[in-house]
Order: structure tokens, then sequence, then C-alpha cells
């Protein structure tokens, strides 16, 4: 018979605890590296699938309101997908005129703000100015270097249609089959987890259709208080102006910094240093309305993230897809917040129950 001093365990009851979380960790982060990869791998087909959802997300109310007039669901996905693809087209061509029309303009004036940072800083500011000054020949670079892994320009451009259409059928799917989608979540379900992972599946996409619906409506405000406040300045570019704003509000926190910070230098160049503190102003002033009062009131039934995780998920978005994945992170990490809370409430429901069966220390 062994004694009670060959039966005791070698490492202390804390250390084994660590030790067993250490290995969960792990595996978890295992598991999420190779799921990173695959995508990235995969991602001719992972990013149509990605954009038709949060299309699905940001159009679904039309298309219940829809059925719910009587409209057949293949009809009223057709028309849901119409009215995404005017929506698109239409919003791109505003957004696009008023950066052409205006663009040679922003960029004179942000040269111009770089030539004055010059005068005052010495070669900070002349780096600034060549910057500037060098901007579309940066940007060419910048497209011919991010081509040179296809055949041409031209296969560029084919790609980025066939996504667009792969995306809008997609969405069509998506919306004319979501009936289904509950149906096949219980089919494929191991034992009696169906009703599980069906409201898991709901909450993540609930946290997607809030974030699209409530960013979109919080960047139309942002974009019409900010070019109101530079048309009433007369800032030139004002419509341009307006349009990065609308854009670049996808982009949490960055988006808004890099937007206003051109507004600034537009209004600098122009107008003078005192003008562009009123810019700087109407920016800080559209920044509080959106935190305290257009977030908590439009966004309040969403997953809610504190701005340090945002930060860190828009830079890893970034640096496993670059602008595209900056722009699908943080939709995505709501709704990973949303499994997660659901998770949480059903095991605070249980009691730490998992499949009926208390879990014990042993």
């Amino acid at each position: 018979m062994p004694t009670e001093s060959e039966l005791k365990p070698l490492l202390p009851r804390a250390v084994r605890k660590l030790a067993a979380w250490c290995v969960v960790l792990l595996l978890v982060a295992g598991v999420a590296a190779v799921g990173v990869w695959l995508c990235v791998q995969l991602k001719a087909v992972v990013t149509p699938v990605l954009l038709a959802l949060l299309g699905t997300a940001l159009l679904g109310p039309v298309h219940r309101r829809l059925l719910a007039t009587g409209v057949r669901r293949s009809f009223a996905a057709a028309l849901t997908c119409l009215l995404l693809l005017a929506v698109v087209g239409g919003t791109g061509y505003v957004v696009g005129s008023a950066l052409i029309d205006t663009g040679d303009q922003i960029i004179a004036s942000v040269r111009e703000a770089a030539r004055q940072l010059a005068d005052h800083f010495g070669a900070a500011g002349t780096s600034l100015d060549q910057l500037a000054r060098n901007g579309k020949e940066l940007v060419g670079k910048f497209g011919s270097t991010a081509a040179s892994g296809v055949l041409s320009g031209l296969s560029v451009v084919g790609e980025m249609i066939a996504l667009a259409v792969l995306a809008l059928f997609l969405t069509f799917f998506f919306l004319r089959d979501s009936d289904k989608a509950a149906i096949t979540v219980h089919a494929l379900a191991p034992g009696d987890s169906g009703p599980r992972l069906e409201a898991m599946g709901r909450r993540g996409y609930r946290a997607i259709e809030g974030f699209m619906r409530g960013t979109t409506l919080i960047a139309l405000i942002d974009a019409a208080c900010i070019m109101a406040g530079l048309l009433i300045l007369r800032v030139p570019g004002a419509a341009g102006l307006g349009a990065l704003v609308f854009v670049t509000a996808y982009i949490p926190y960055l988006g808004a910094f890099l937007s206003g910070a051109v507004a600034v230098l537009v209004a600098l160049a122009d107008r003078g240093p005192g003008i562009a503190l009123w810019v700087l102003g109407v920016v800080l002033a559209v920044q509080v309305l959106e935190g305290h009062v257009l977030q908590p009131m439009i966004q309040s039934r969403t997953v809610q993230m504190h701005p340090a995780t945002v930060m860190l998920t828009i830079t890893a978005g970034a640096s496993v897809a670059g602008i595209l994945g900056m722009l699908l992170a943080v939709p995505l990490t709501a709704a990973a917040f949303g499994v997660v809370s659901e998770l949480r409430a059903h095991y605070a429901s249980n009691g730490g129950a998992v499949g009926g069966t208390e879990v014990r220390d042993v």
C-alpha cells in the first residue's frame, strides 16, 4: 500500500490549476491561429462571404418588412439586393464625385498647410511638405506595389468586380434562405445543443446587424454635422471632406482622427489658424456628440467594446488583411463578444452546469 506521502501531488493545487488554464489558453490560441491562417489562404471565398454577411445584416430589416407585406421570399430578397446595389452605387457615385471634384483643392490645401508648418518647424515641416507634394506619386507607387502580385492592373479590377458580384449573389441567398438557418443548425448540432447554438448564432448576428445599422446612421450624422460646420466656416472642399468623414466612419476612432486632421489642415491652409481652430472645435464637438449621445442611443443594444479593445482589433485586422481587415475586424469582434455573452448567460442560468451535470473540482 502506498503511503500518504507517496499519494501527495508533486505540485500545489494552485499551480496545477494555473497549468490547466495555460493548456486551455494555448489550445484556444492555436485553434484561432489556424482559423486565421485558413481565412487568409481562402480569402477569395471568405471575403465575399463576410461582405455578404454585413450586407445581409444591414438590409435584413428591409427584407423582413417586405415579407410582412406579403411579398414572396425570393422576390423580396431580389428587391432588397437591388436596393443594396442602388444604395452602394449611389453612395459610391456621390462620394467619388465629391472627392474628385474637390480632391485637387484638398490636396493643394494640405500642401499649403505643410508649407506653413515648414516655415514654423523647419526640417520636420519640410518633410511634411515633401510628402504632400508627392502625394499622387506615393499613391501611384502604393497601387503598383499592391498590384504586383497579379498579372496587371486590369486583373485587379476584374477580381474586385468578381468579388462584389459574388458577395451580391450570396447576400441574395442569405436573405432568401435565412429562415432555414435555424433548421440547419438543429440538424447539424450534436445531441441537444441545437437550441444553444441557435441562440449563440442569433446573438452574434444581432451584434453585427446593430453595429452595421448604427455605424451607418452615425456616419451620416457625423458627415452632415461636419460638412455643415465647414460650409458655415466657408472652408473649401466641404462636400469632399464630408464624404471623407462618412467613408472613414466605418473605421472607429482611427477614421475620425484621419478625416478630422485633413479638415483642420485644409482650414489652416485656406482660412488661417483662427478658422482652423474653429474647425477643430467642430470636429471635437461632433466626436463628443457621437461618444456621449449617438453611441449610447443608437448602439445601446449592440455589444459595447472598450476603446482599447477596438484599437487592438483594428490593428490586428490591418495586419491580417489591410484596409479590408480594418473594416471587418470590429463587426466580427462584436459578433464574437455577443457569442461569449450568450455563453456566459447560459452557464450563469444553469449555475455552472454543462450538459445538465454540475462541474465539480476534482
